[in-house]
């Protein structure tokens, strides 16, 4: 019902040549490229309709929706900053879905071997999102601290704004390796996966999508969010190596 709903206001608003259809994403960076080809096939499909992406860390953005900044629809990389919005009541609990799961690997120079988590702490530098924002910095340090050798790497990490950037200190062989999202593994030019951590160490990946009291009053905002839960766009996301249940 929704959907149909959905679809008749957006087509209404098409009509109106006054009336700017935009949609606004807040979308973690680790979602960046299935994101950017989302979007693609959907204003394909829409004409008329653009769909806005600002990508960054899921906490950089769940303080911006805070601040106010305009969202209609936030893809965060963690339950947790998705929770901050509906505890501030940004974003109805009703709506919100988890889009994707993912998981957790270290990435490094081809030369070096790596058995276990072990293995890590005799790396001299080691890239991971700054814990306090980016999410896989958090299920990073989790793990870390499950295994009991945080304290032994917590001189040698190397902060990243983002796990992007996490990916490129370890792509340039500016750091020994980096922990960063499989899905990103995927992008990496000159490191390779060294290692899959353990699941049993962090908490499940899981990617929930939200829309906003703001999206929700926007039609076009509604369609593209029931284009999240499509078919097509499932394929997508399993293409760029995320995992959809």
């Amino acid at each position: 019902m929704r959907t149909l709903l959905g679809a008749l206001l957006l087509s209404w608003a098409l009509v109106l040549p006054a009336l700017a259809v935009e949609v606004r994403l807040s979308v973690a960076a680790s979602m960046t490229d299935a994101t950017k080809r989302l979007i693609a096939i959907y204003e394909k499909q829409t004409p008329g309709v653009s769909v806005l992406p600002n990508f960054a860390s899921s906490g950089s953005l769940a303080k911006q929706i805070g601040q106010g900044a305009p969202a209609d629809i936030f893809i965060s990389a963690n339950p947790k900053w998705m929770k901050s919005l509906v505890d501030e009541k940004l974003v109805p609990a009703e709506q919100v879905r988890i889009l994707a799961y993912n998981s957790l690997v270290v990435v490094g120079k081809n030369n070096l071997s790596m058995s276990s988590l072990d293995d890590v702490a005799k790396l001299q530098h080691i890239a991971i999102g700054s814990p306090k924002s980016v999410p896989a910095g958090q299920y990073a340090e989790q793990a870390l601290k499950t295994a009991g050798l945080f304290s032994q790497v917590q001189g040698k990490l190397v902060m990243a704004r983002d796990v992007r950037q996490a990916l490129v200190y370890a792509d340039r062989g500016e750091t020994d390796a980096a922990f960063i999202y499989q899905t990103d593994a995927l992008l990496a030019k000159e490191a390779v996966i060294l290692l899959k951590v353990p699941q049993t160490l962090y908490n499940e990946i899981a990617y929930p999508t939200g829309l906003t009291i703001q999206g929700s009053g926007n039609p076009a905002a509604l369609s593209f969010y029931d284009f999240l839960n499509s078919a097509e766009a499932i394929k997508i996301l399993k293409k760029f190596g995320f995992v959809v249940k």
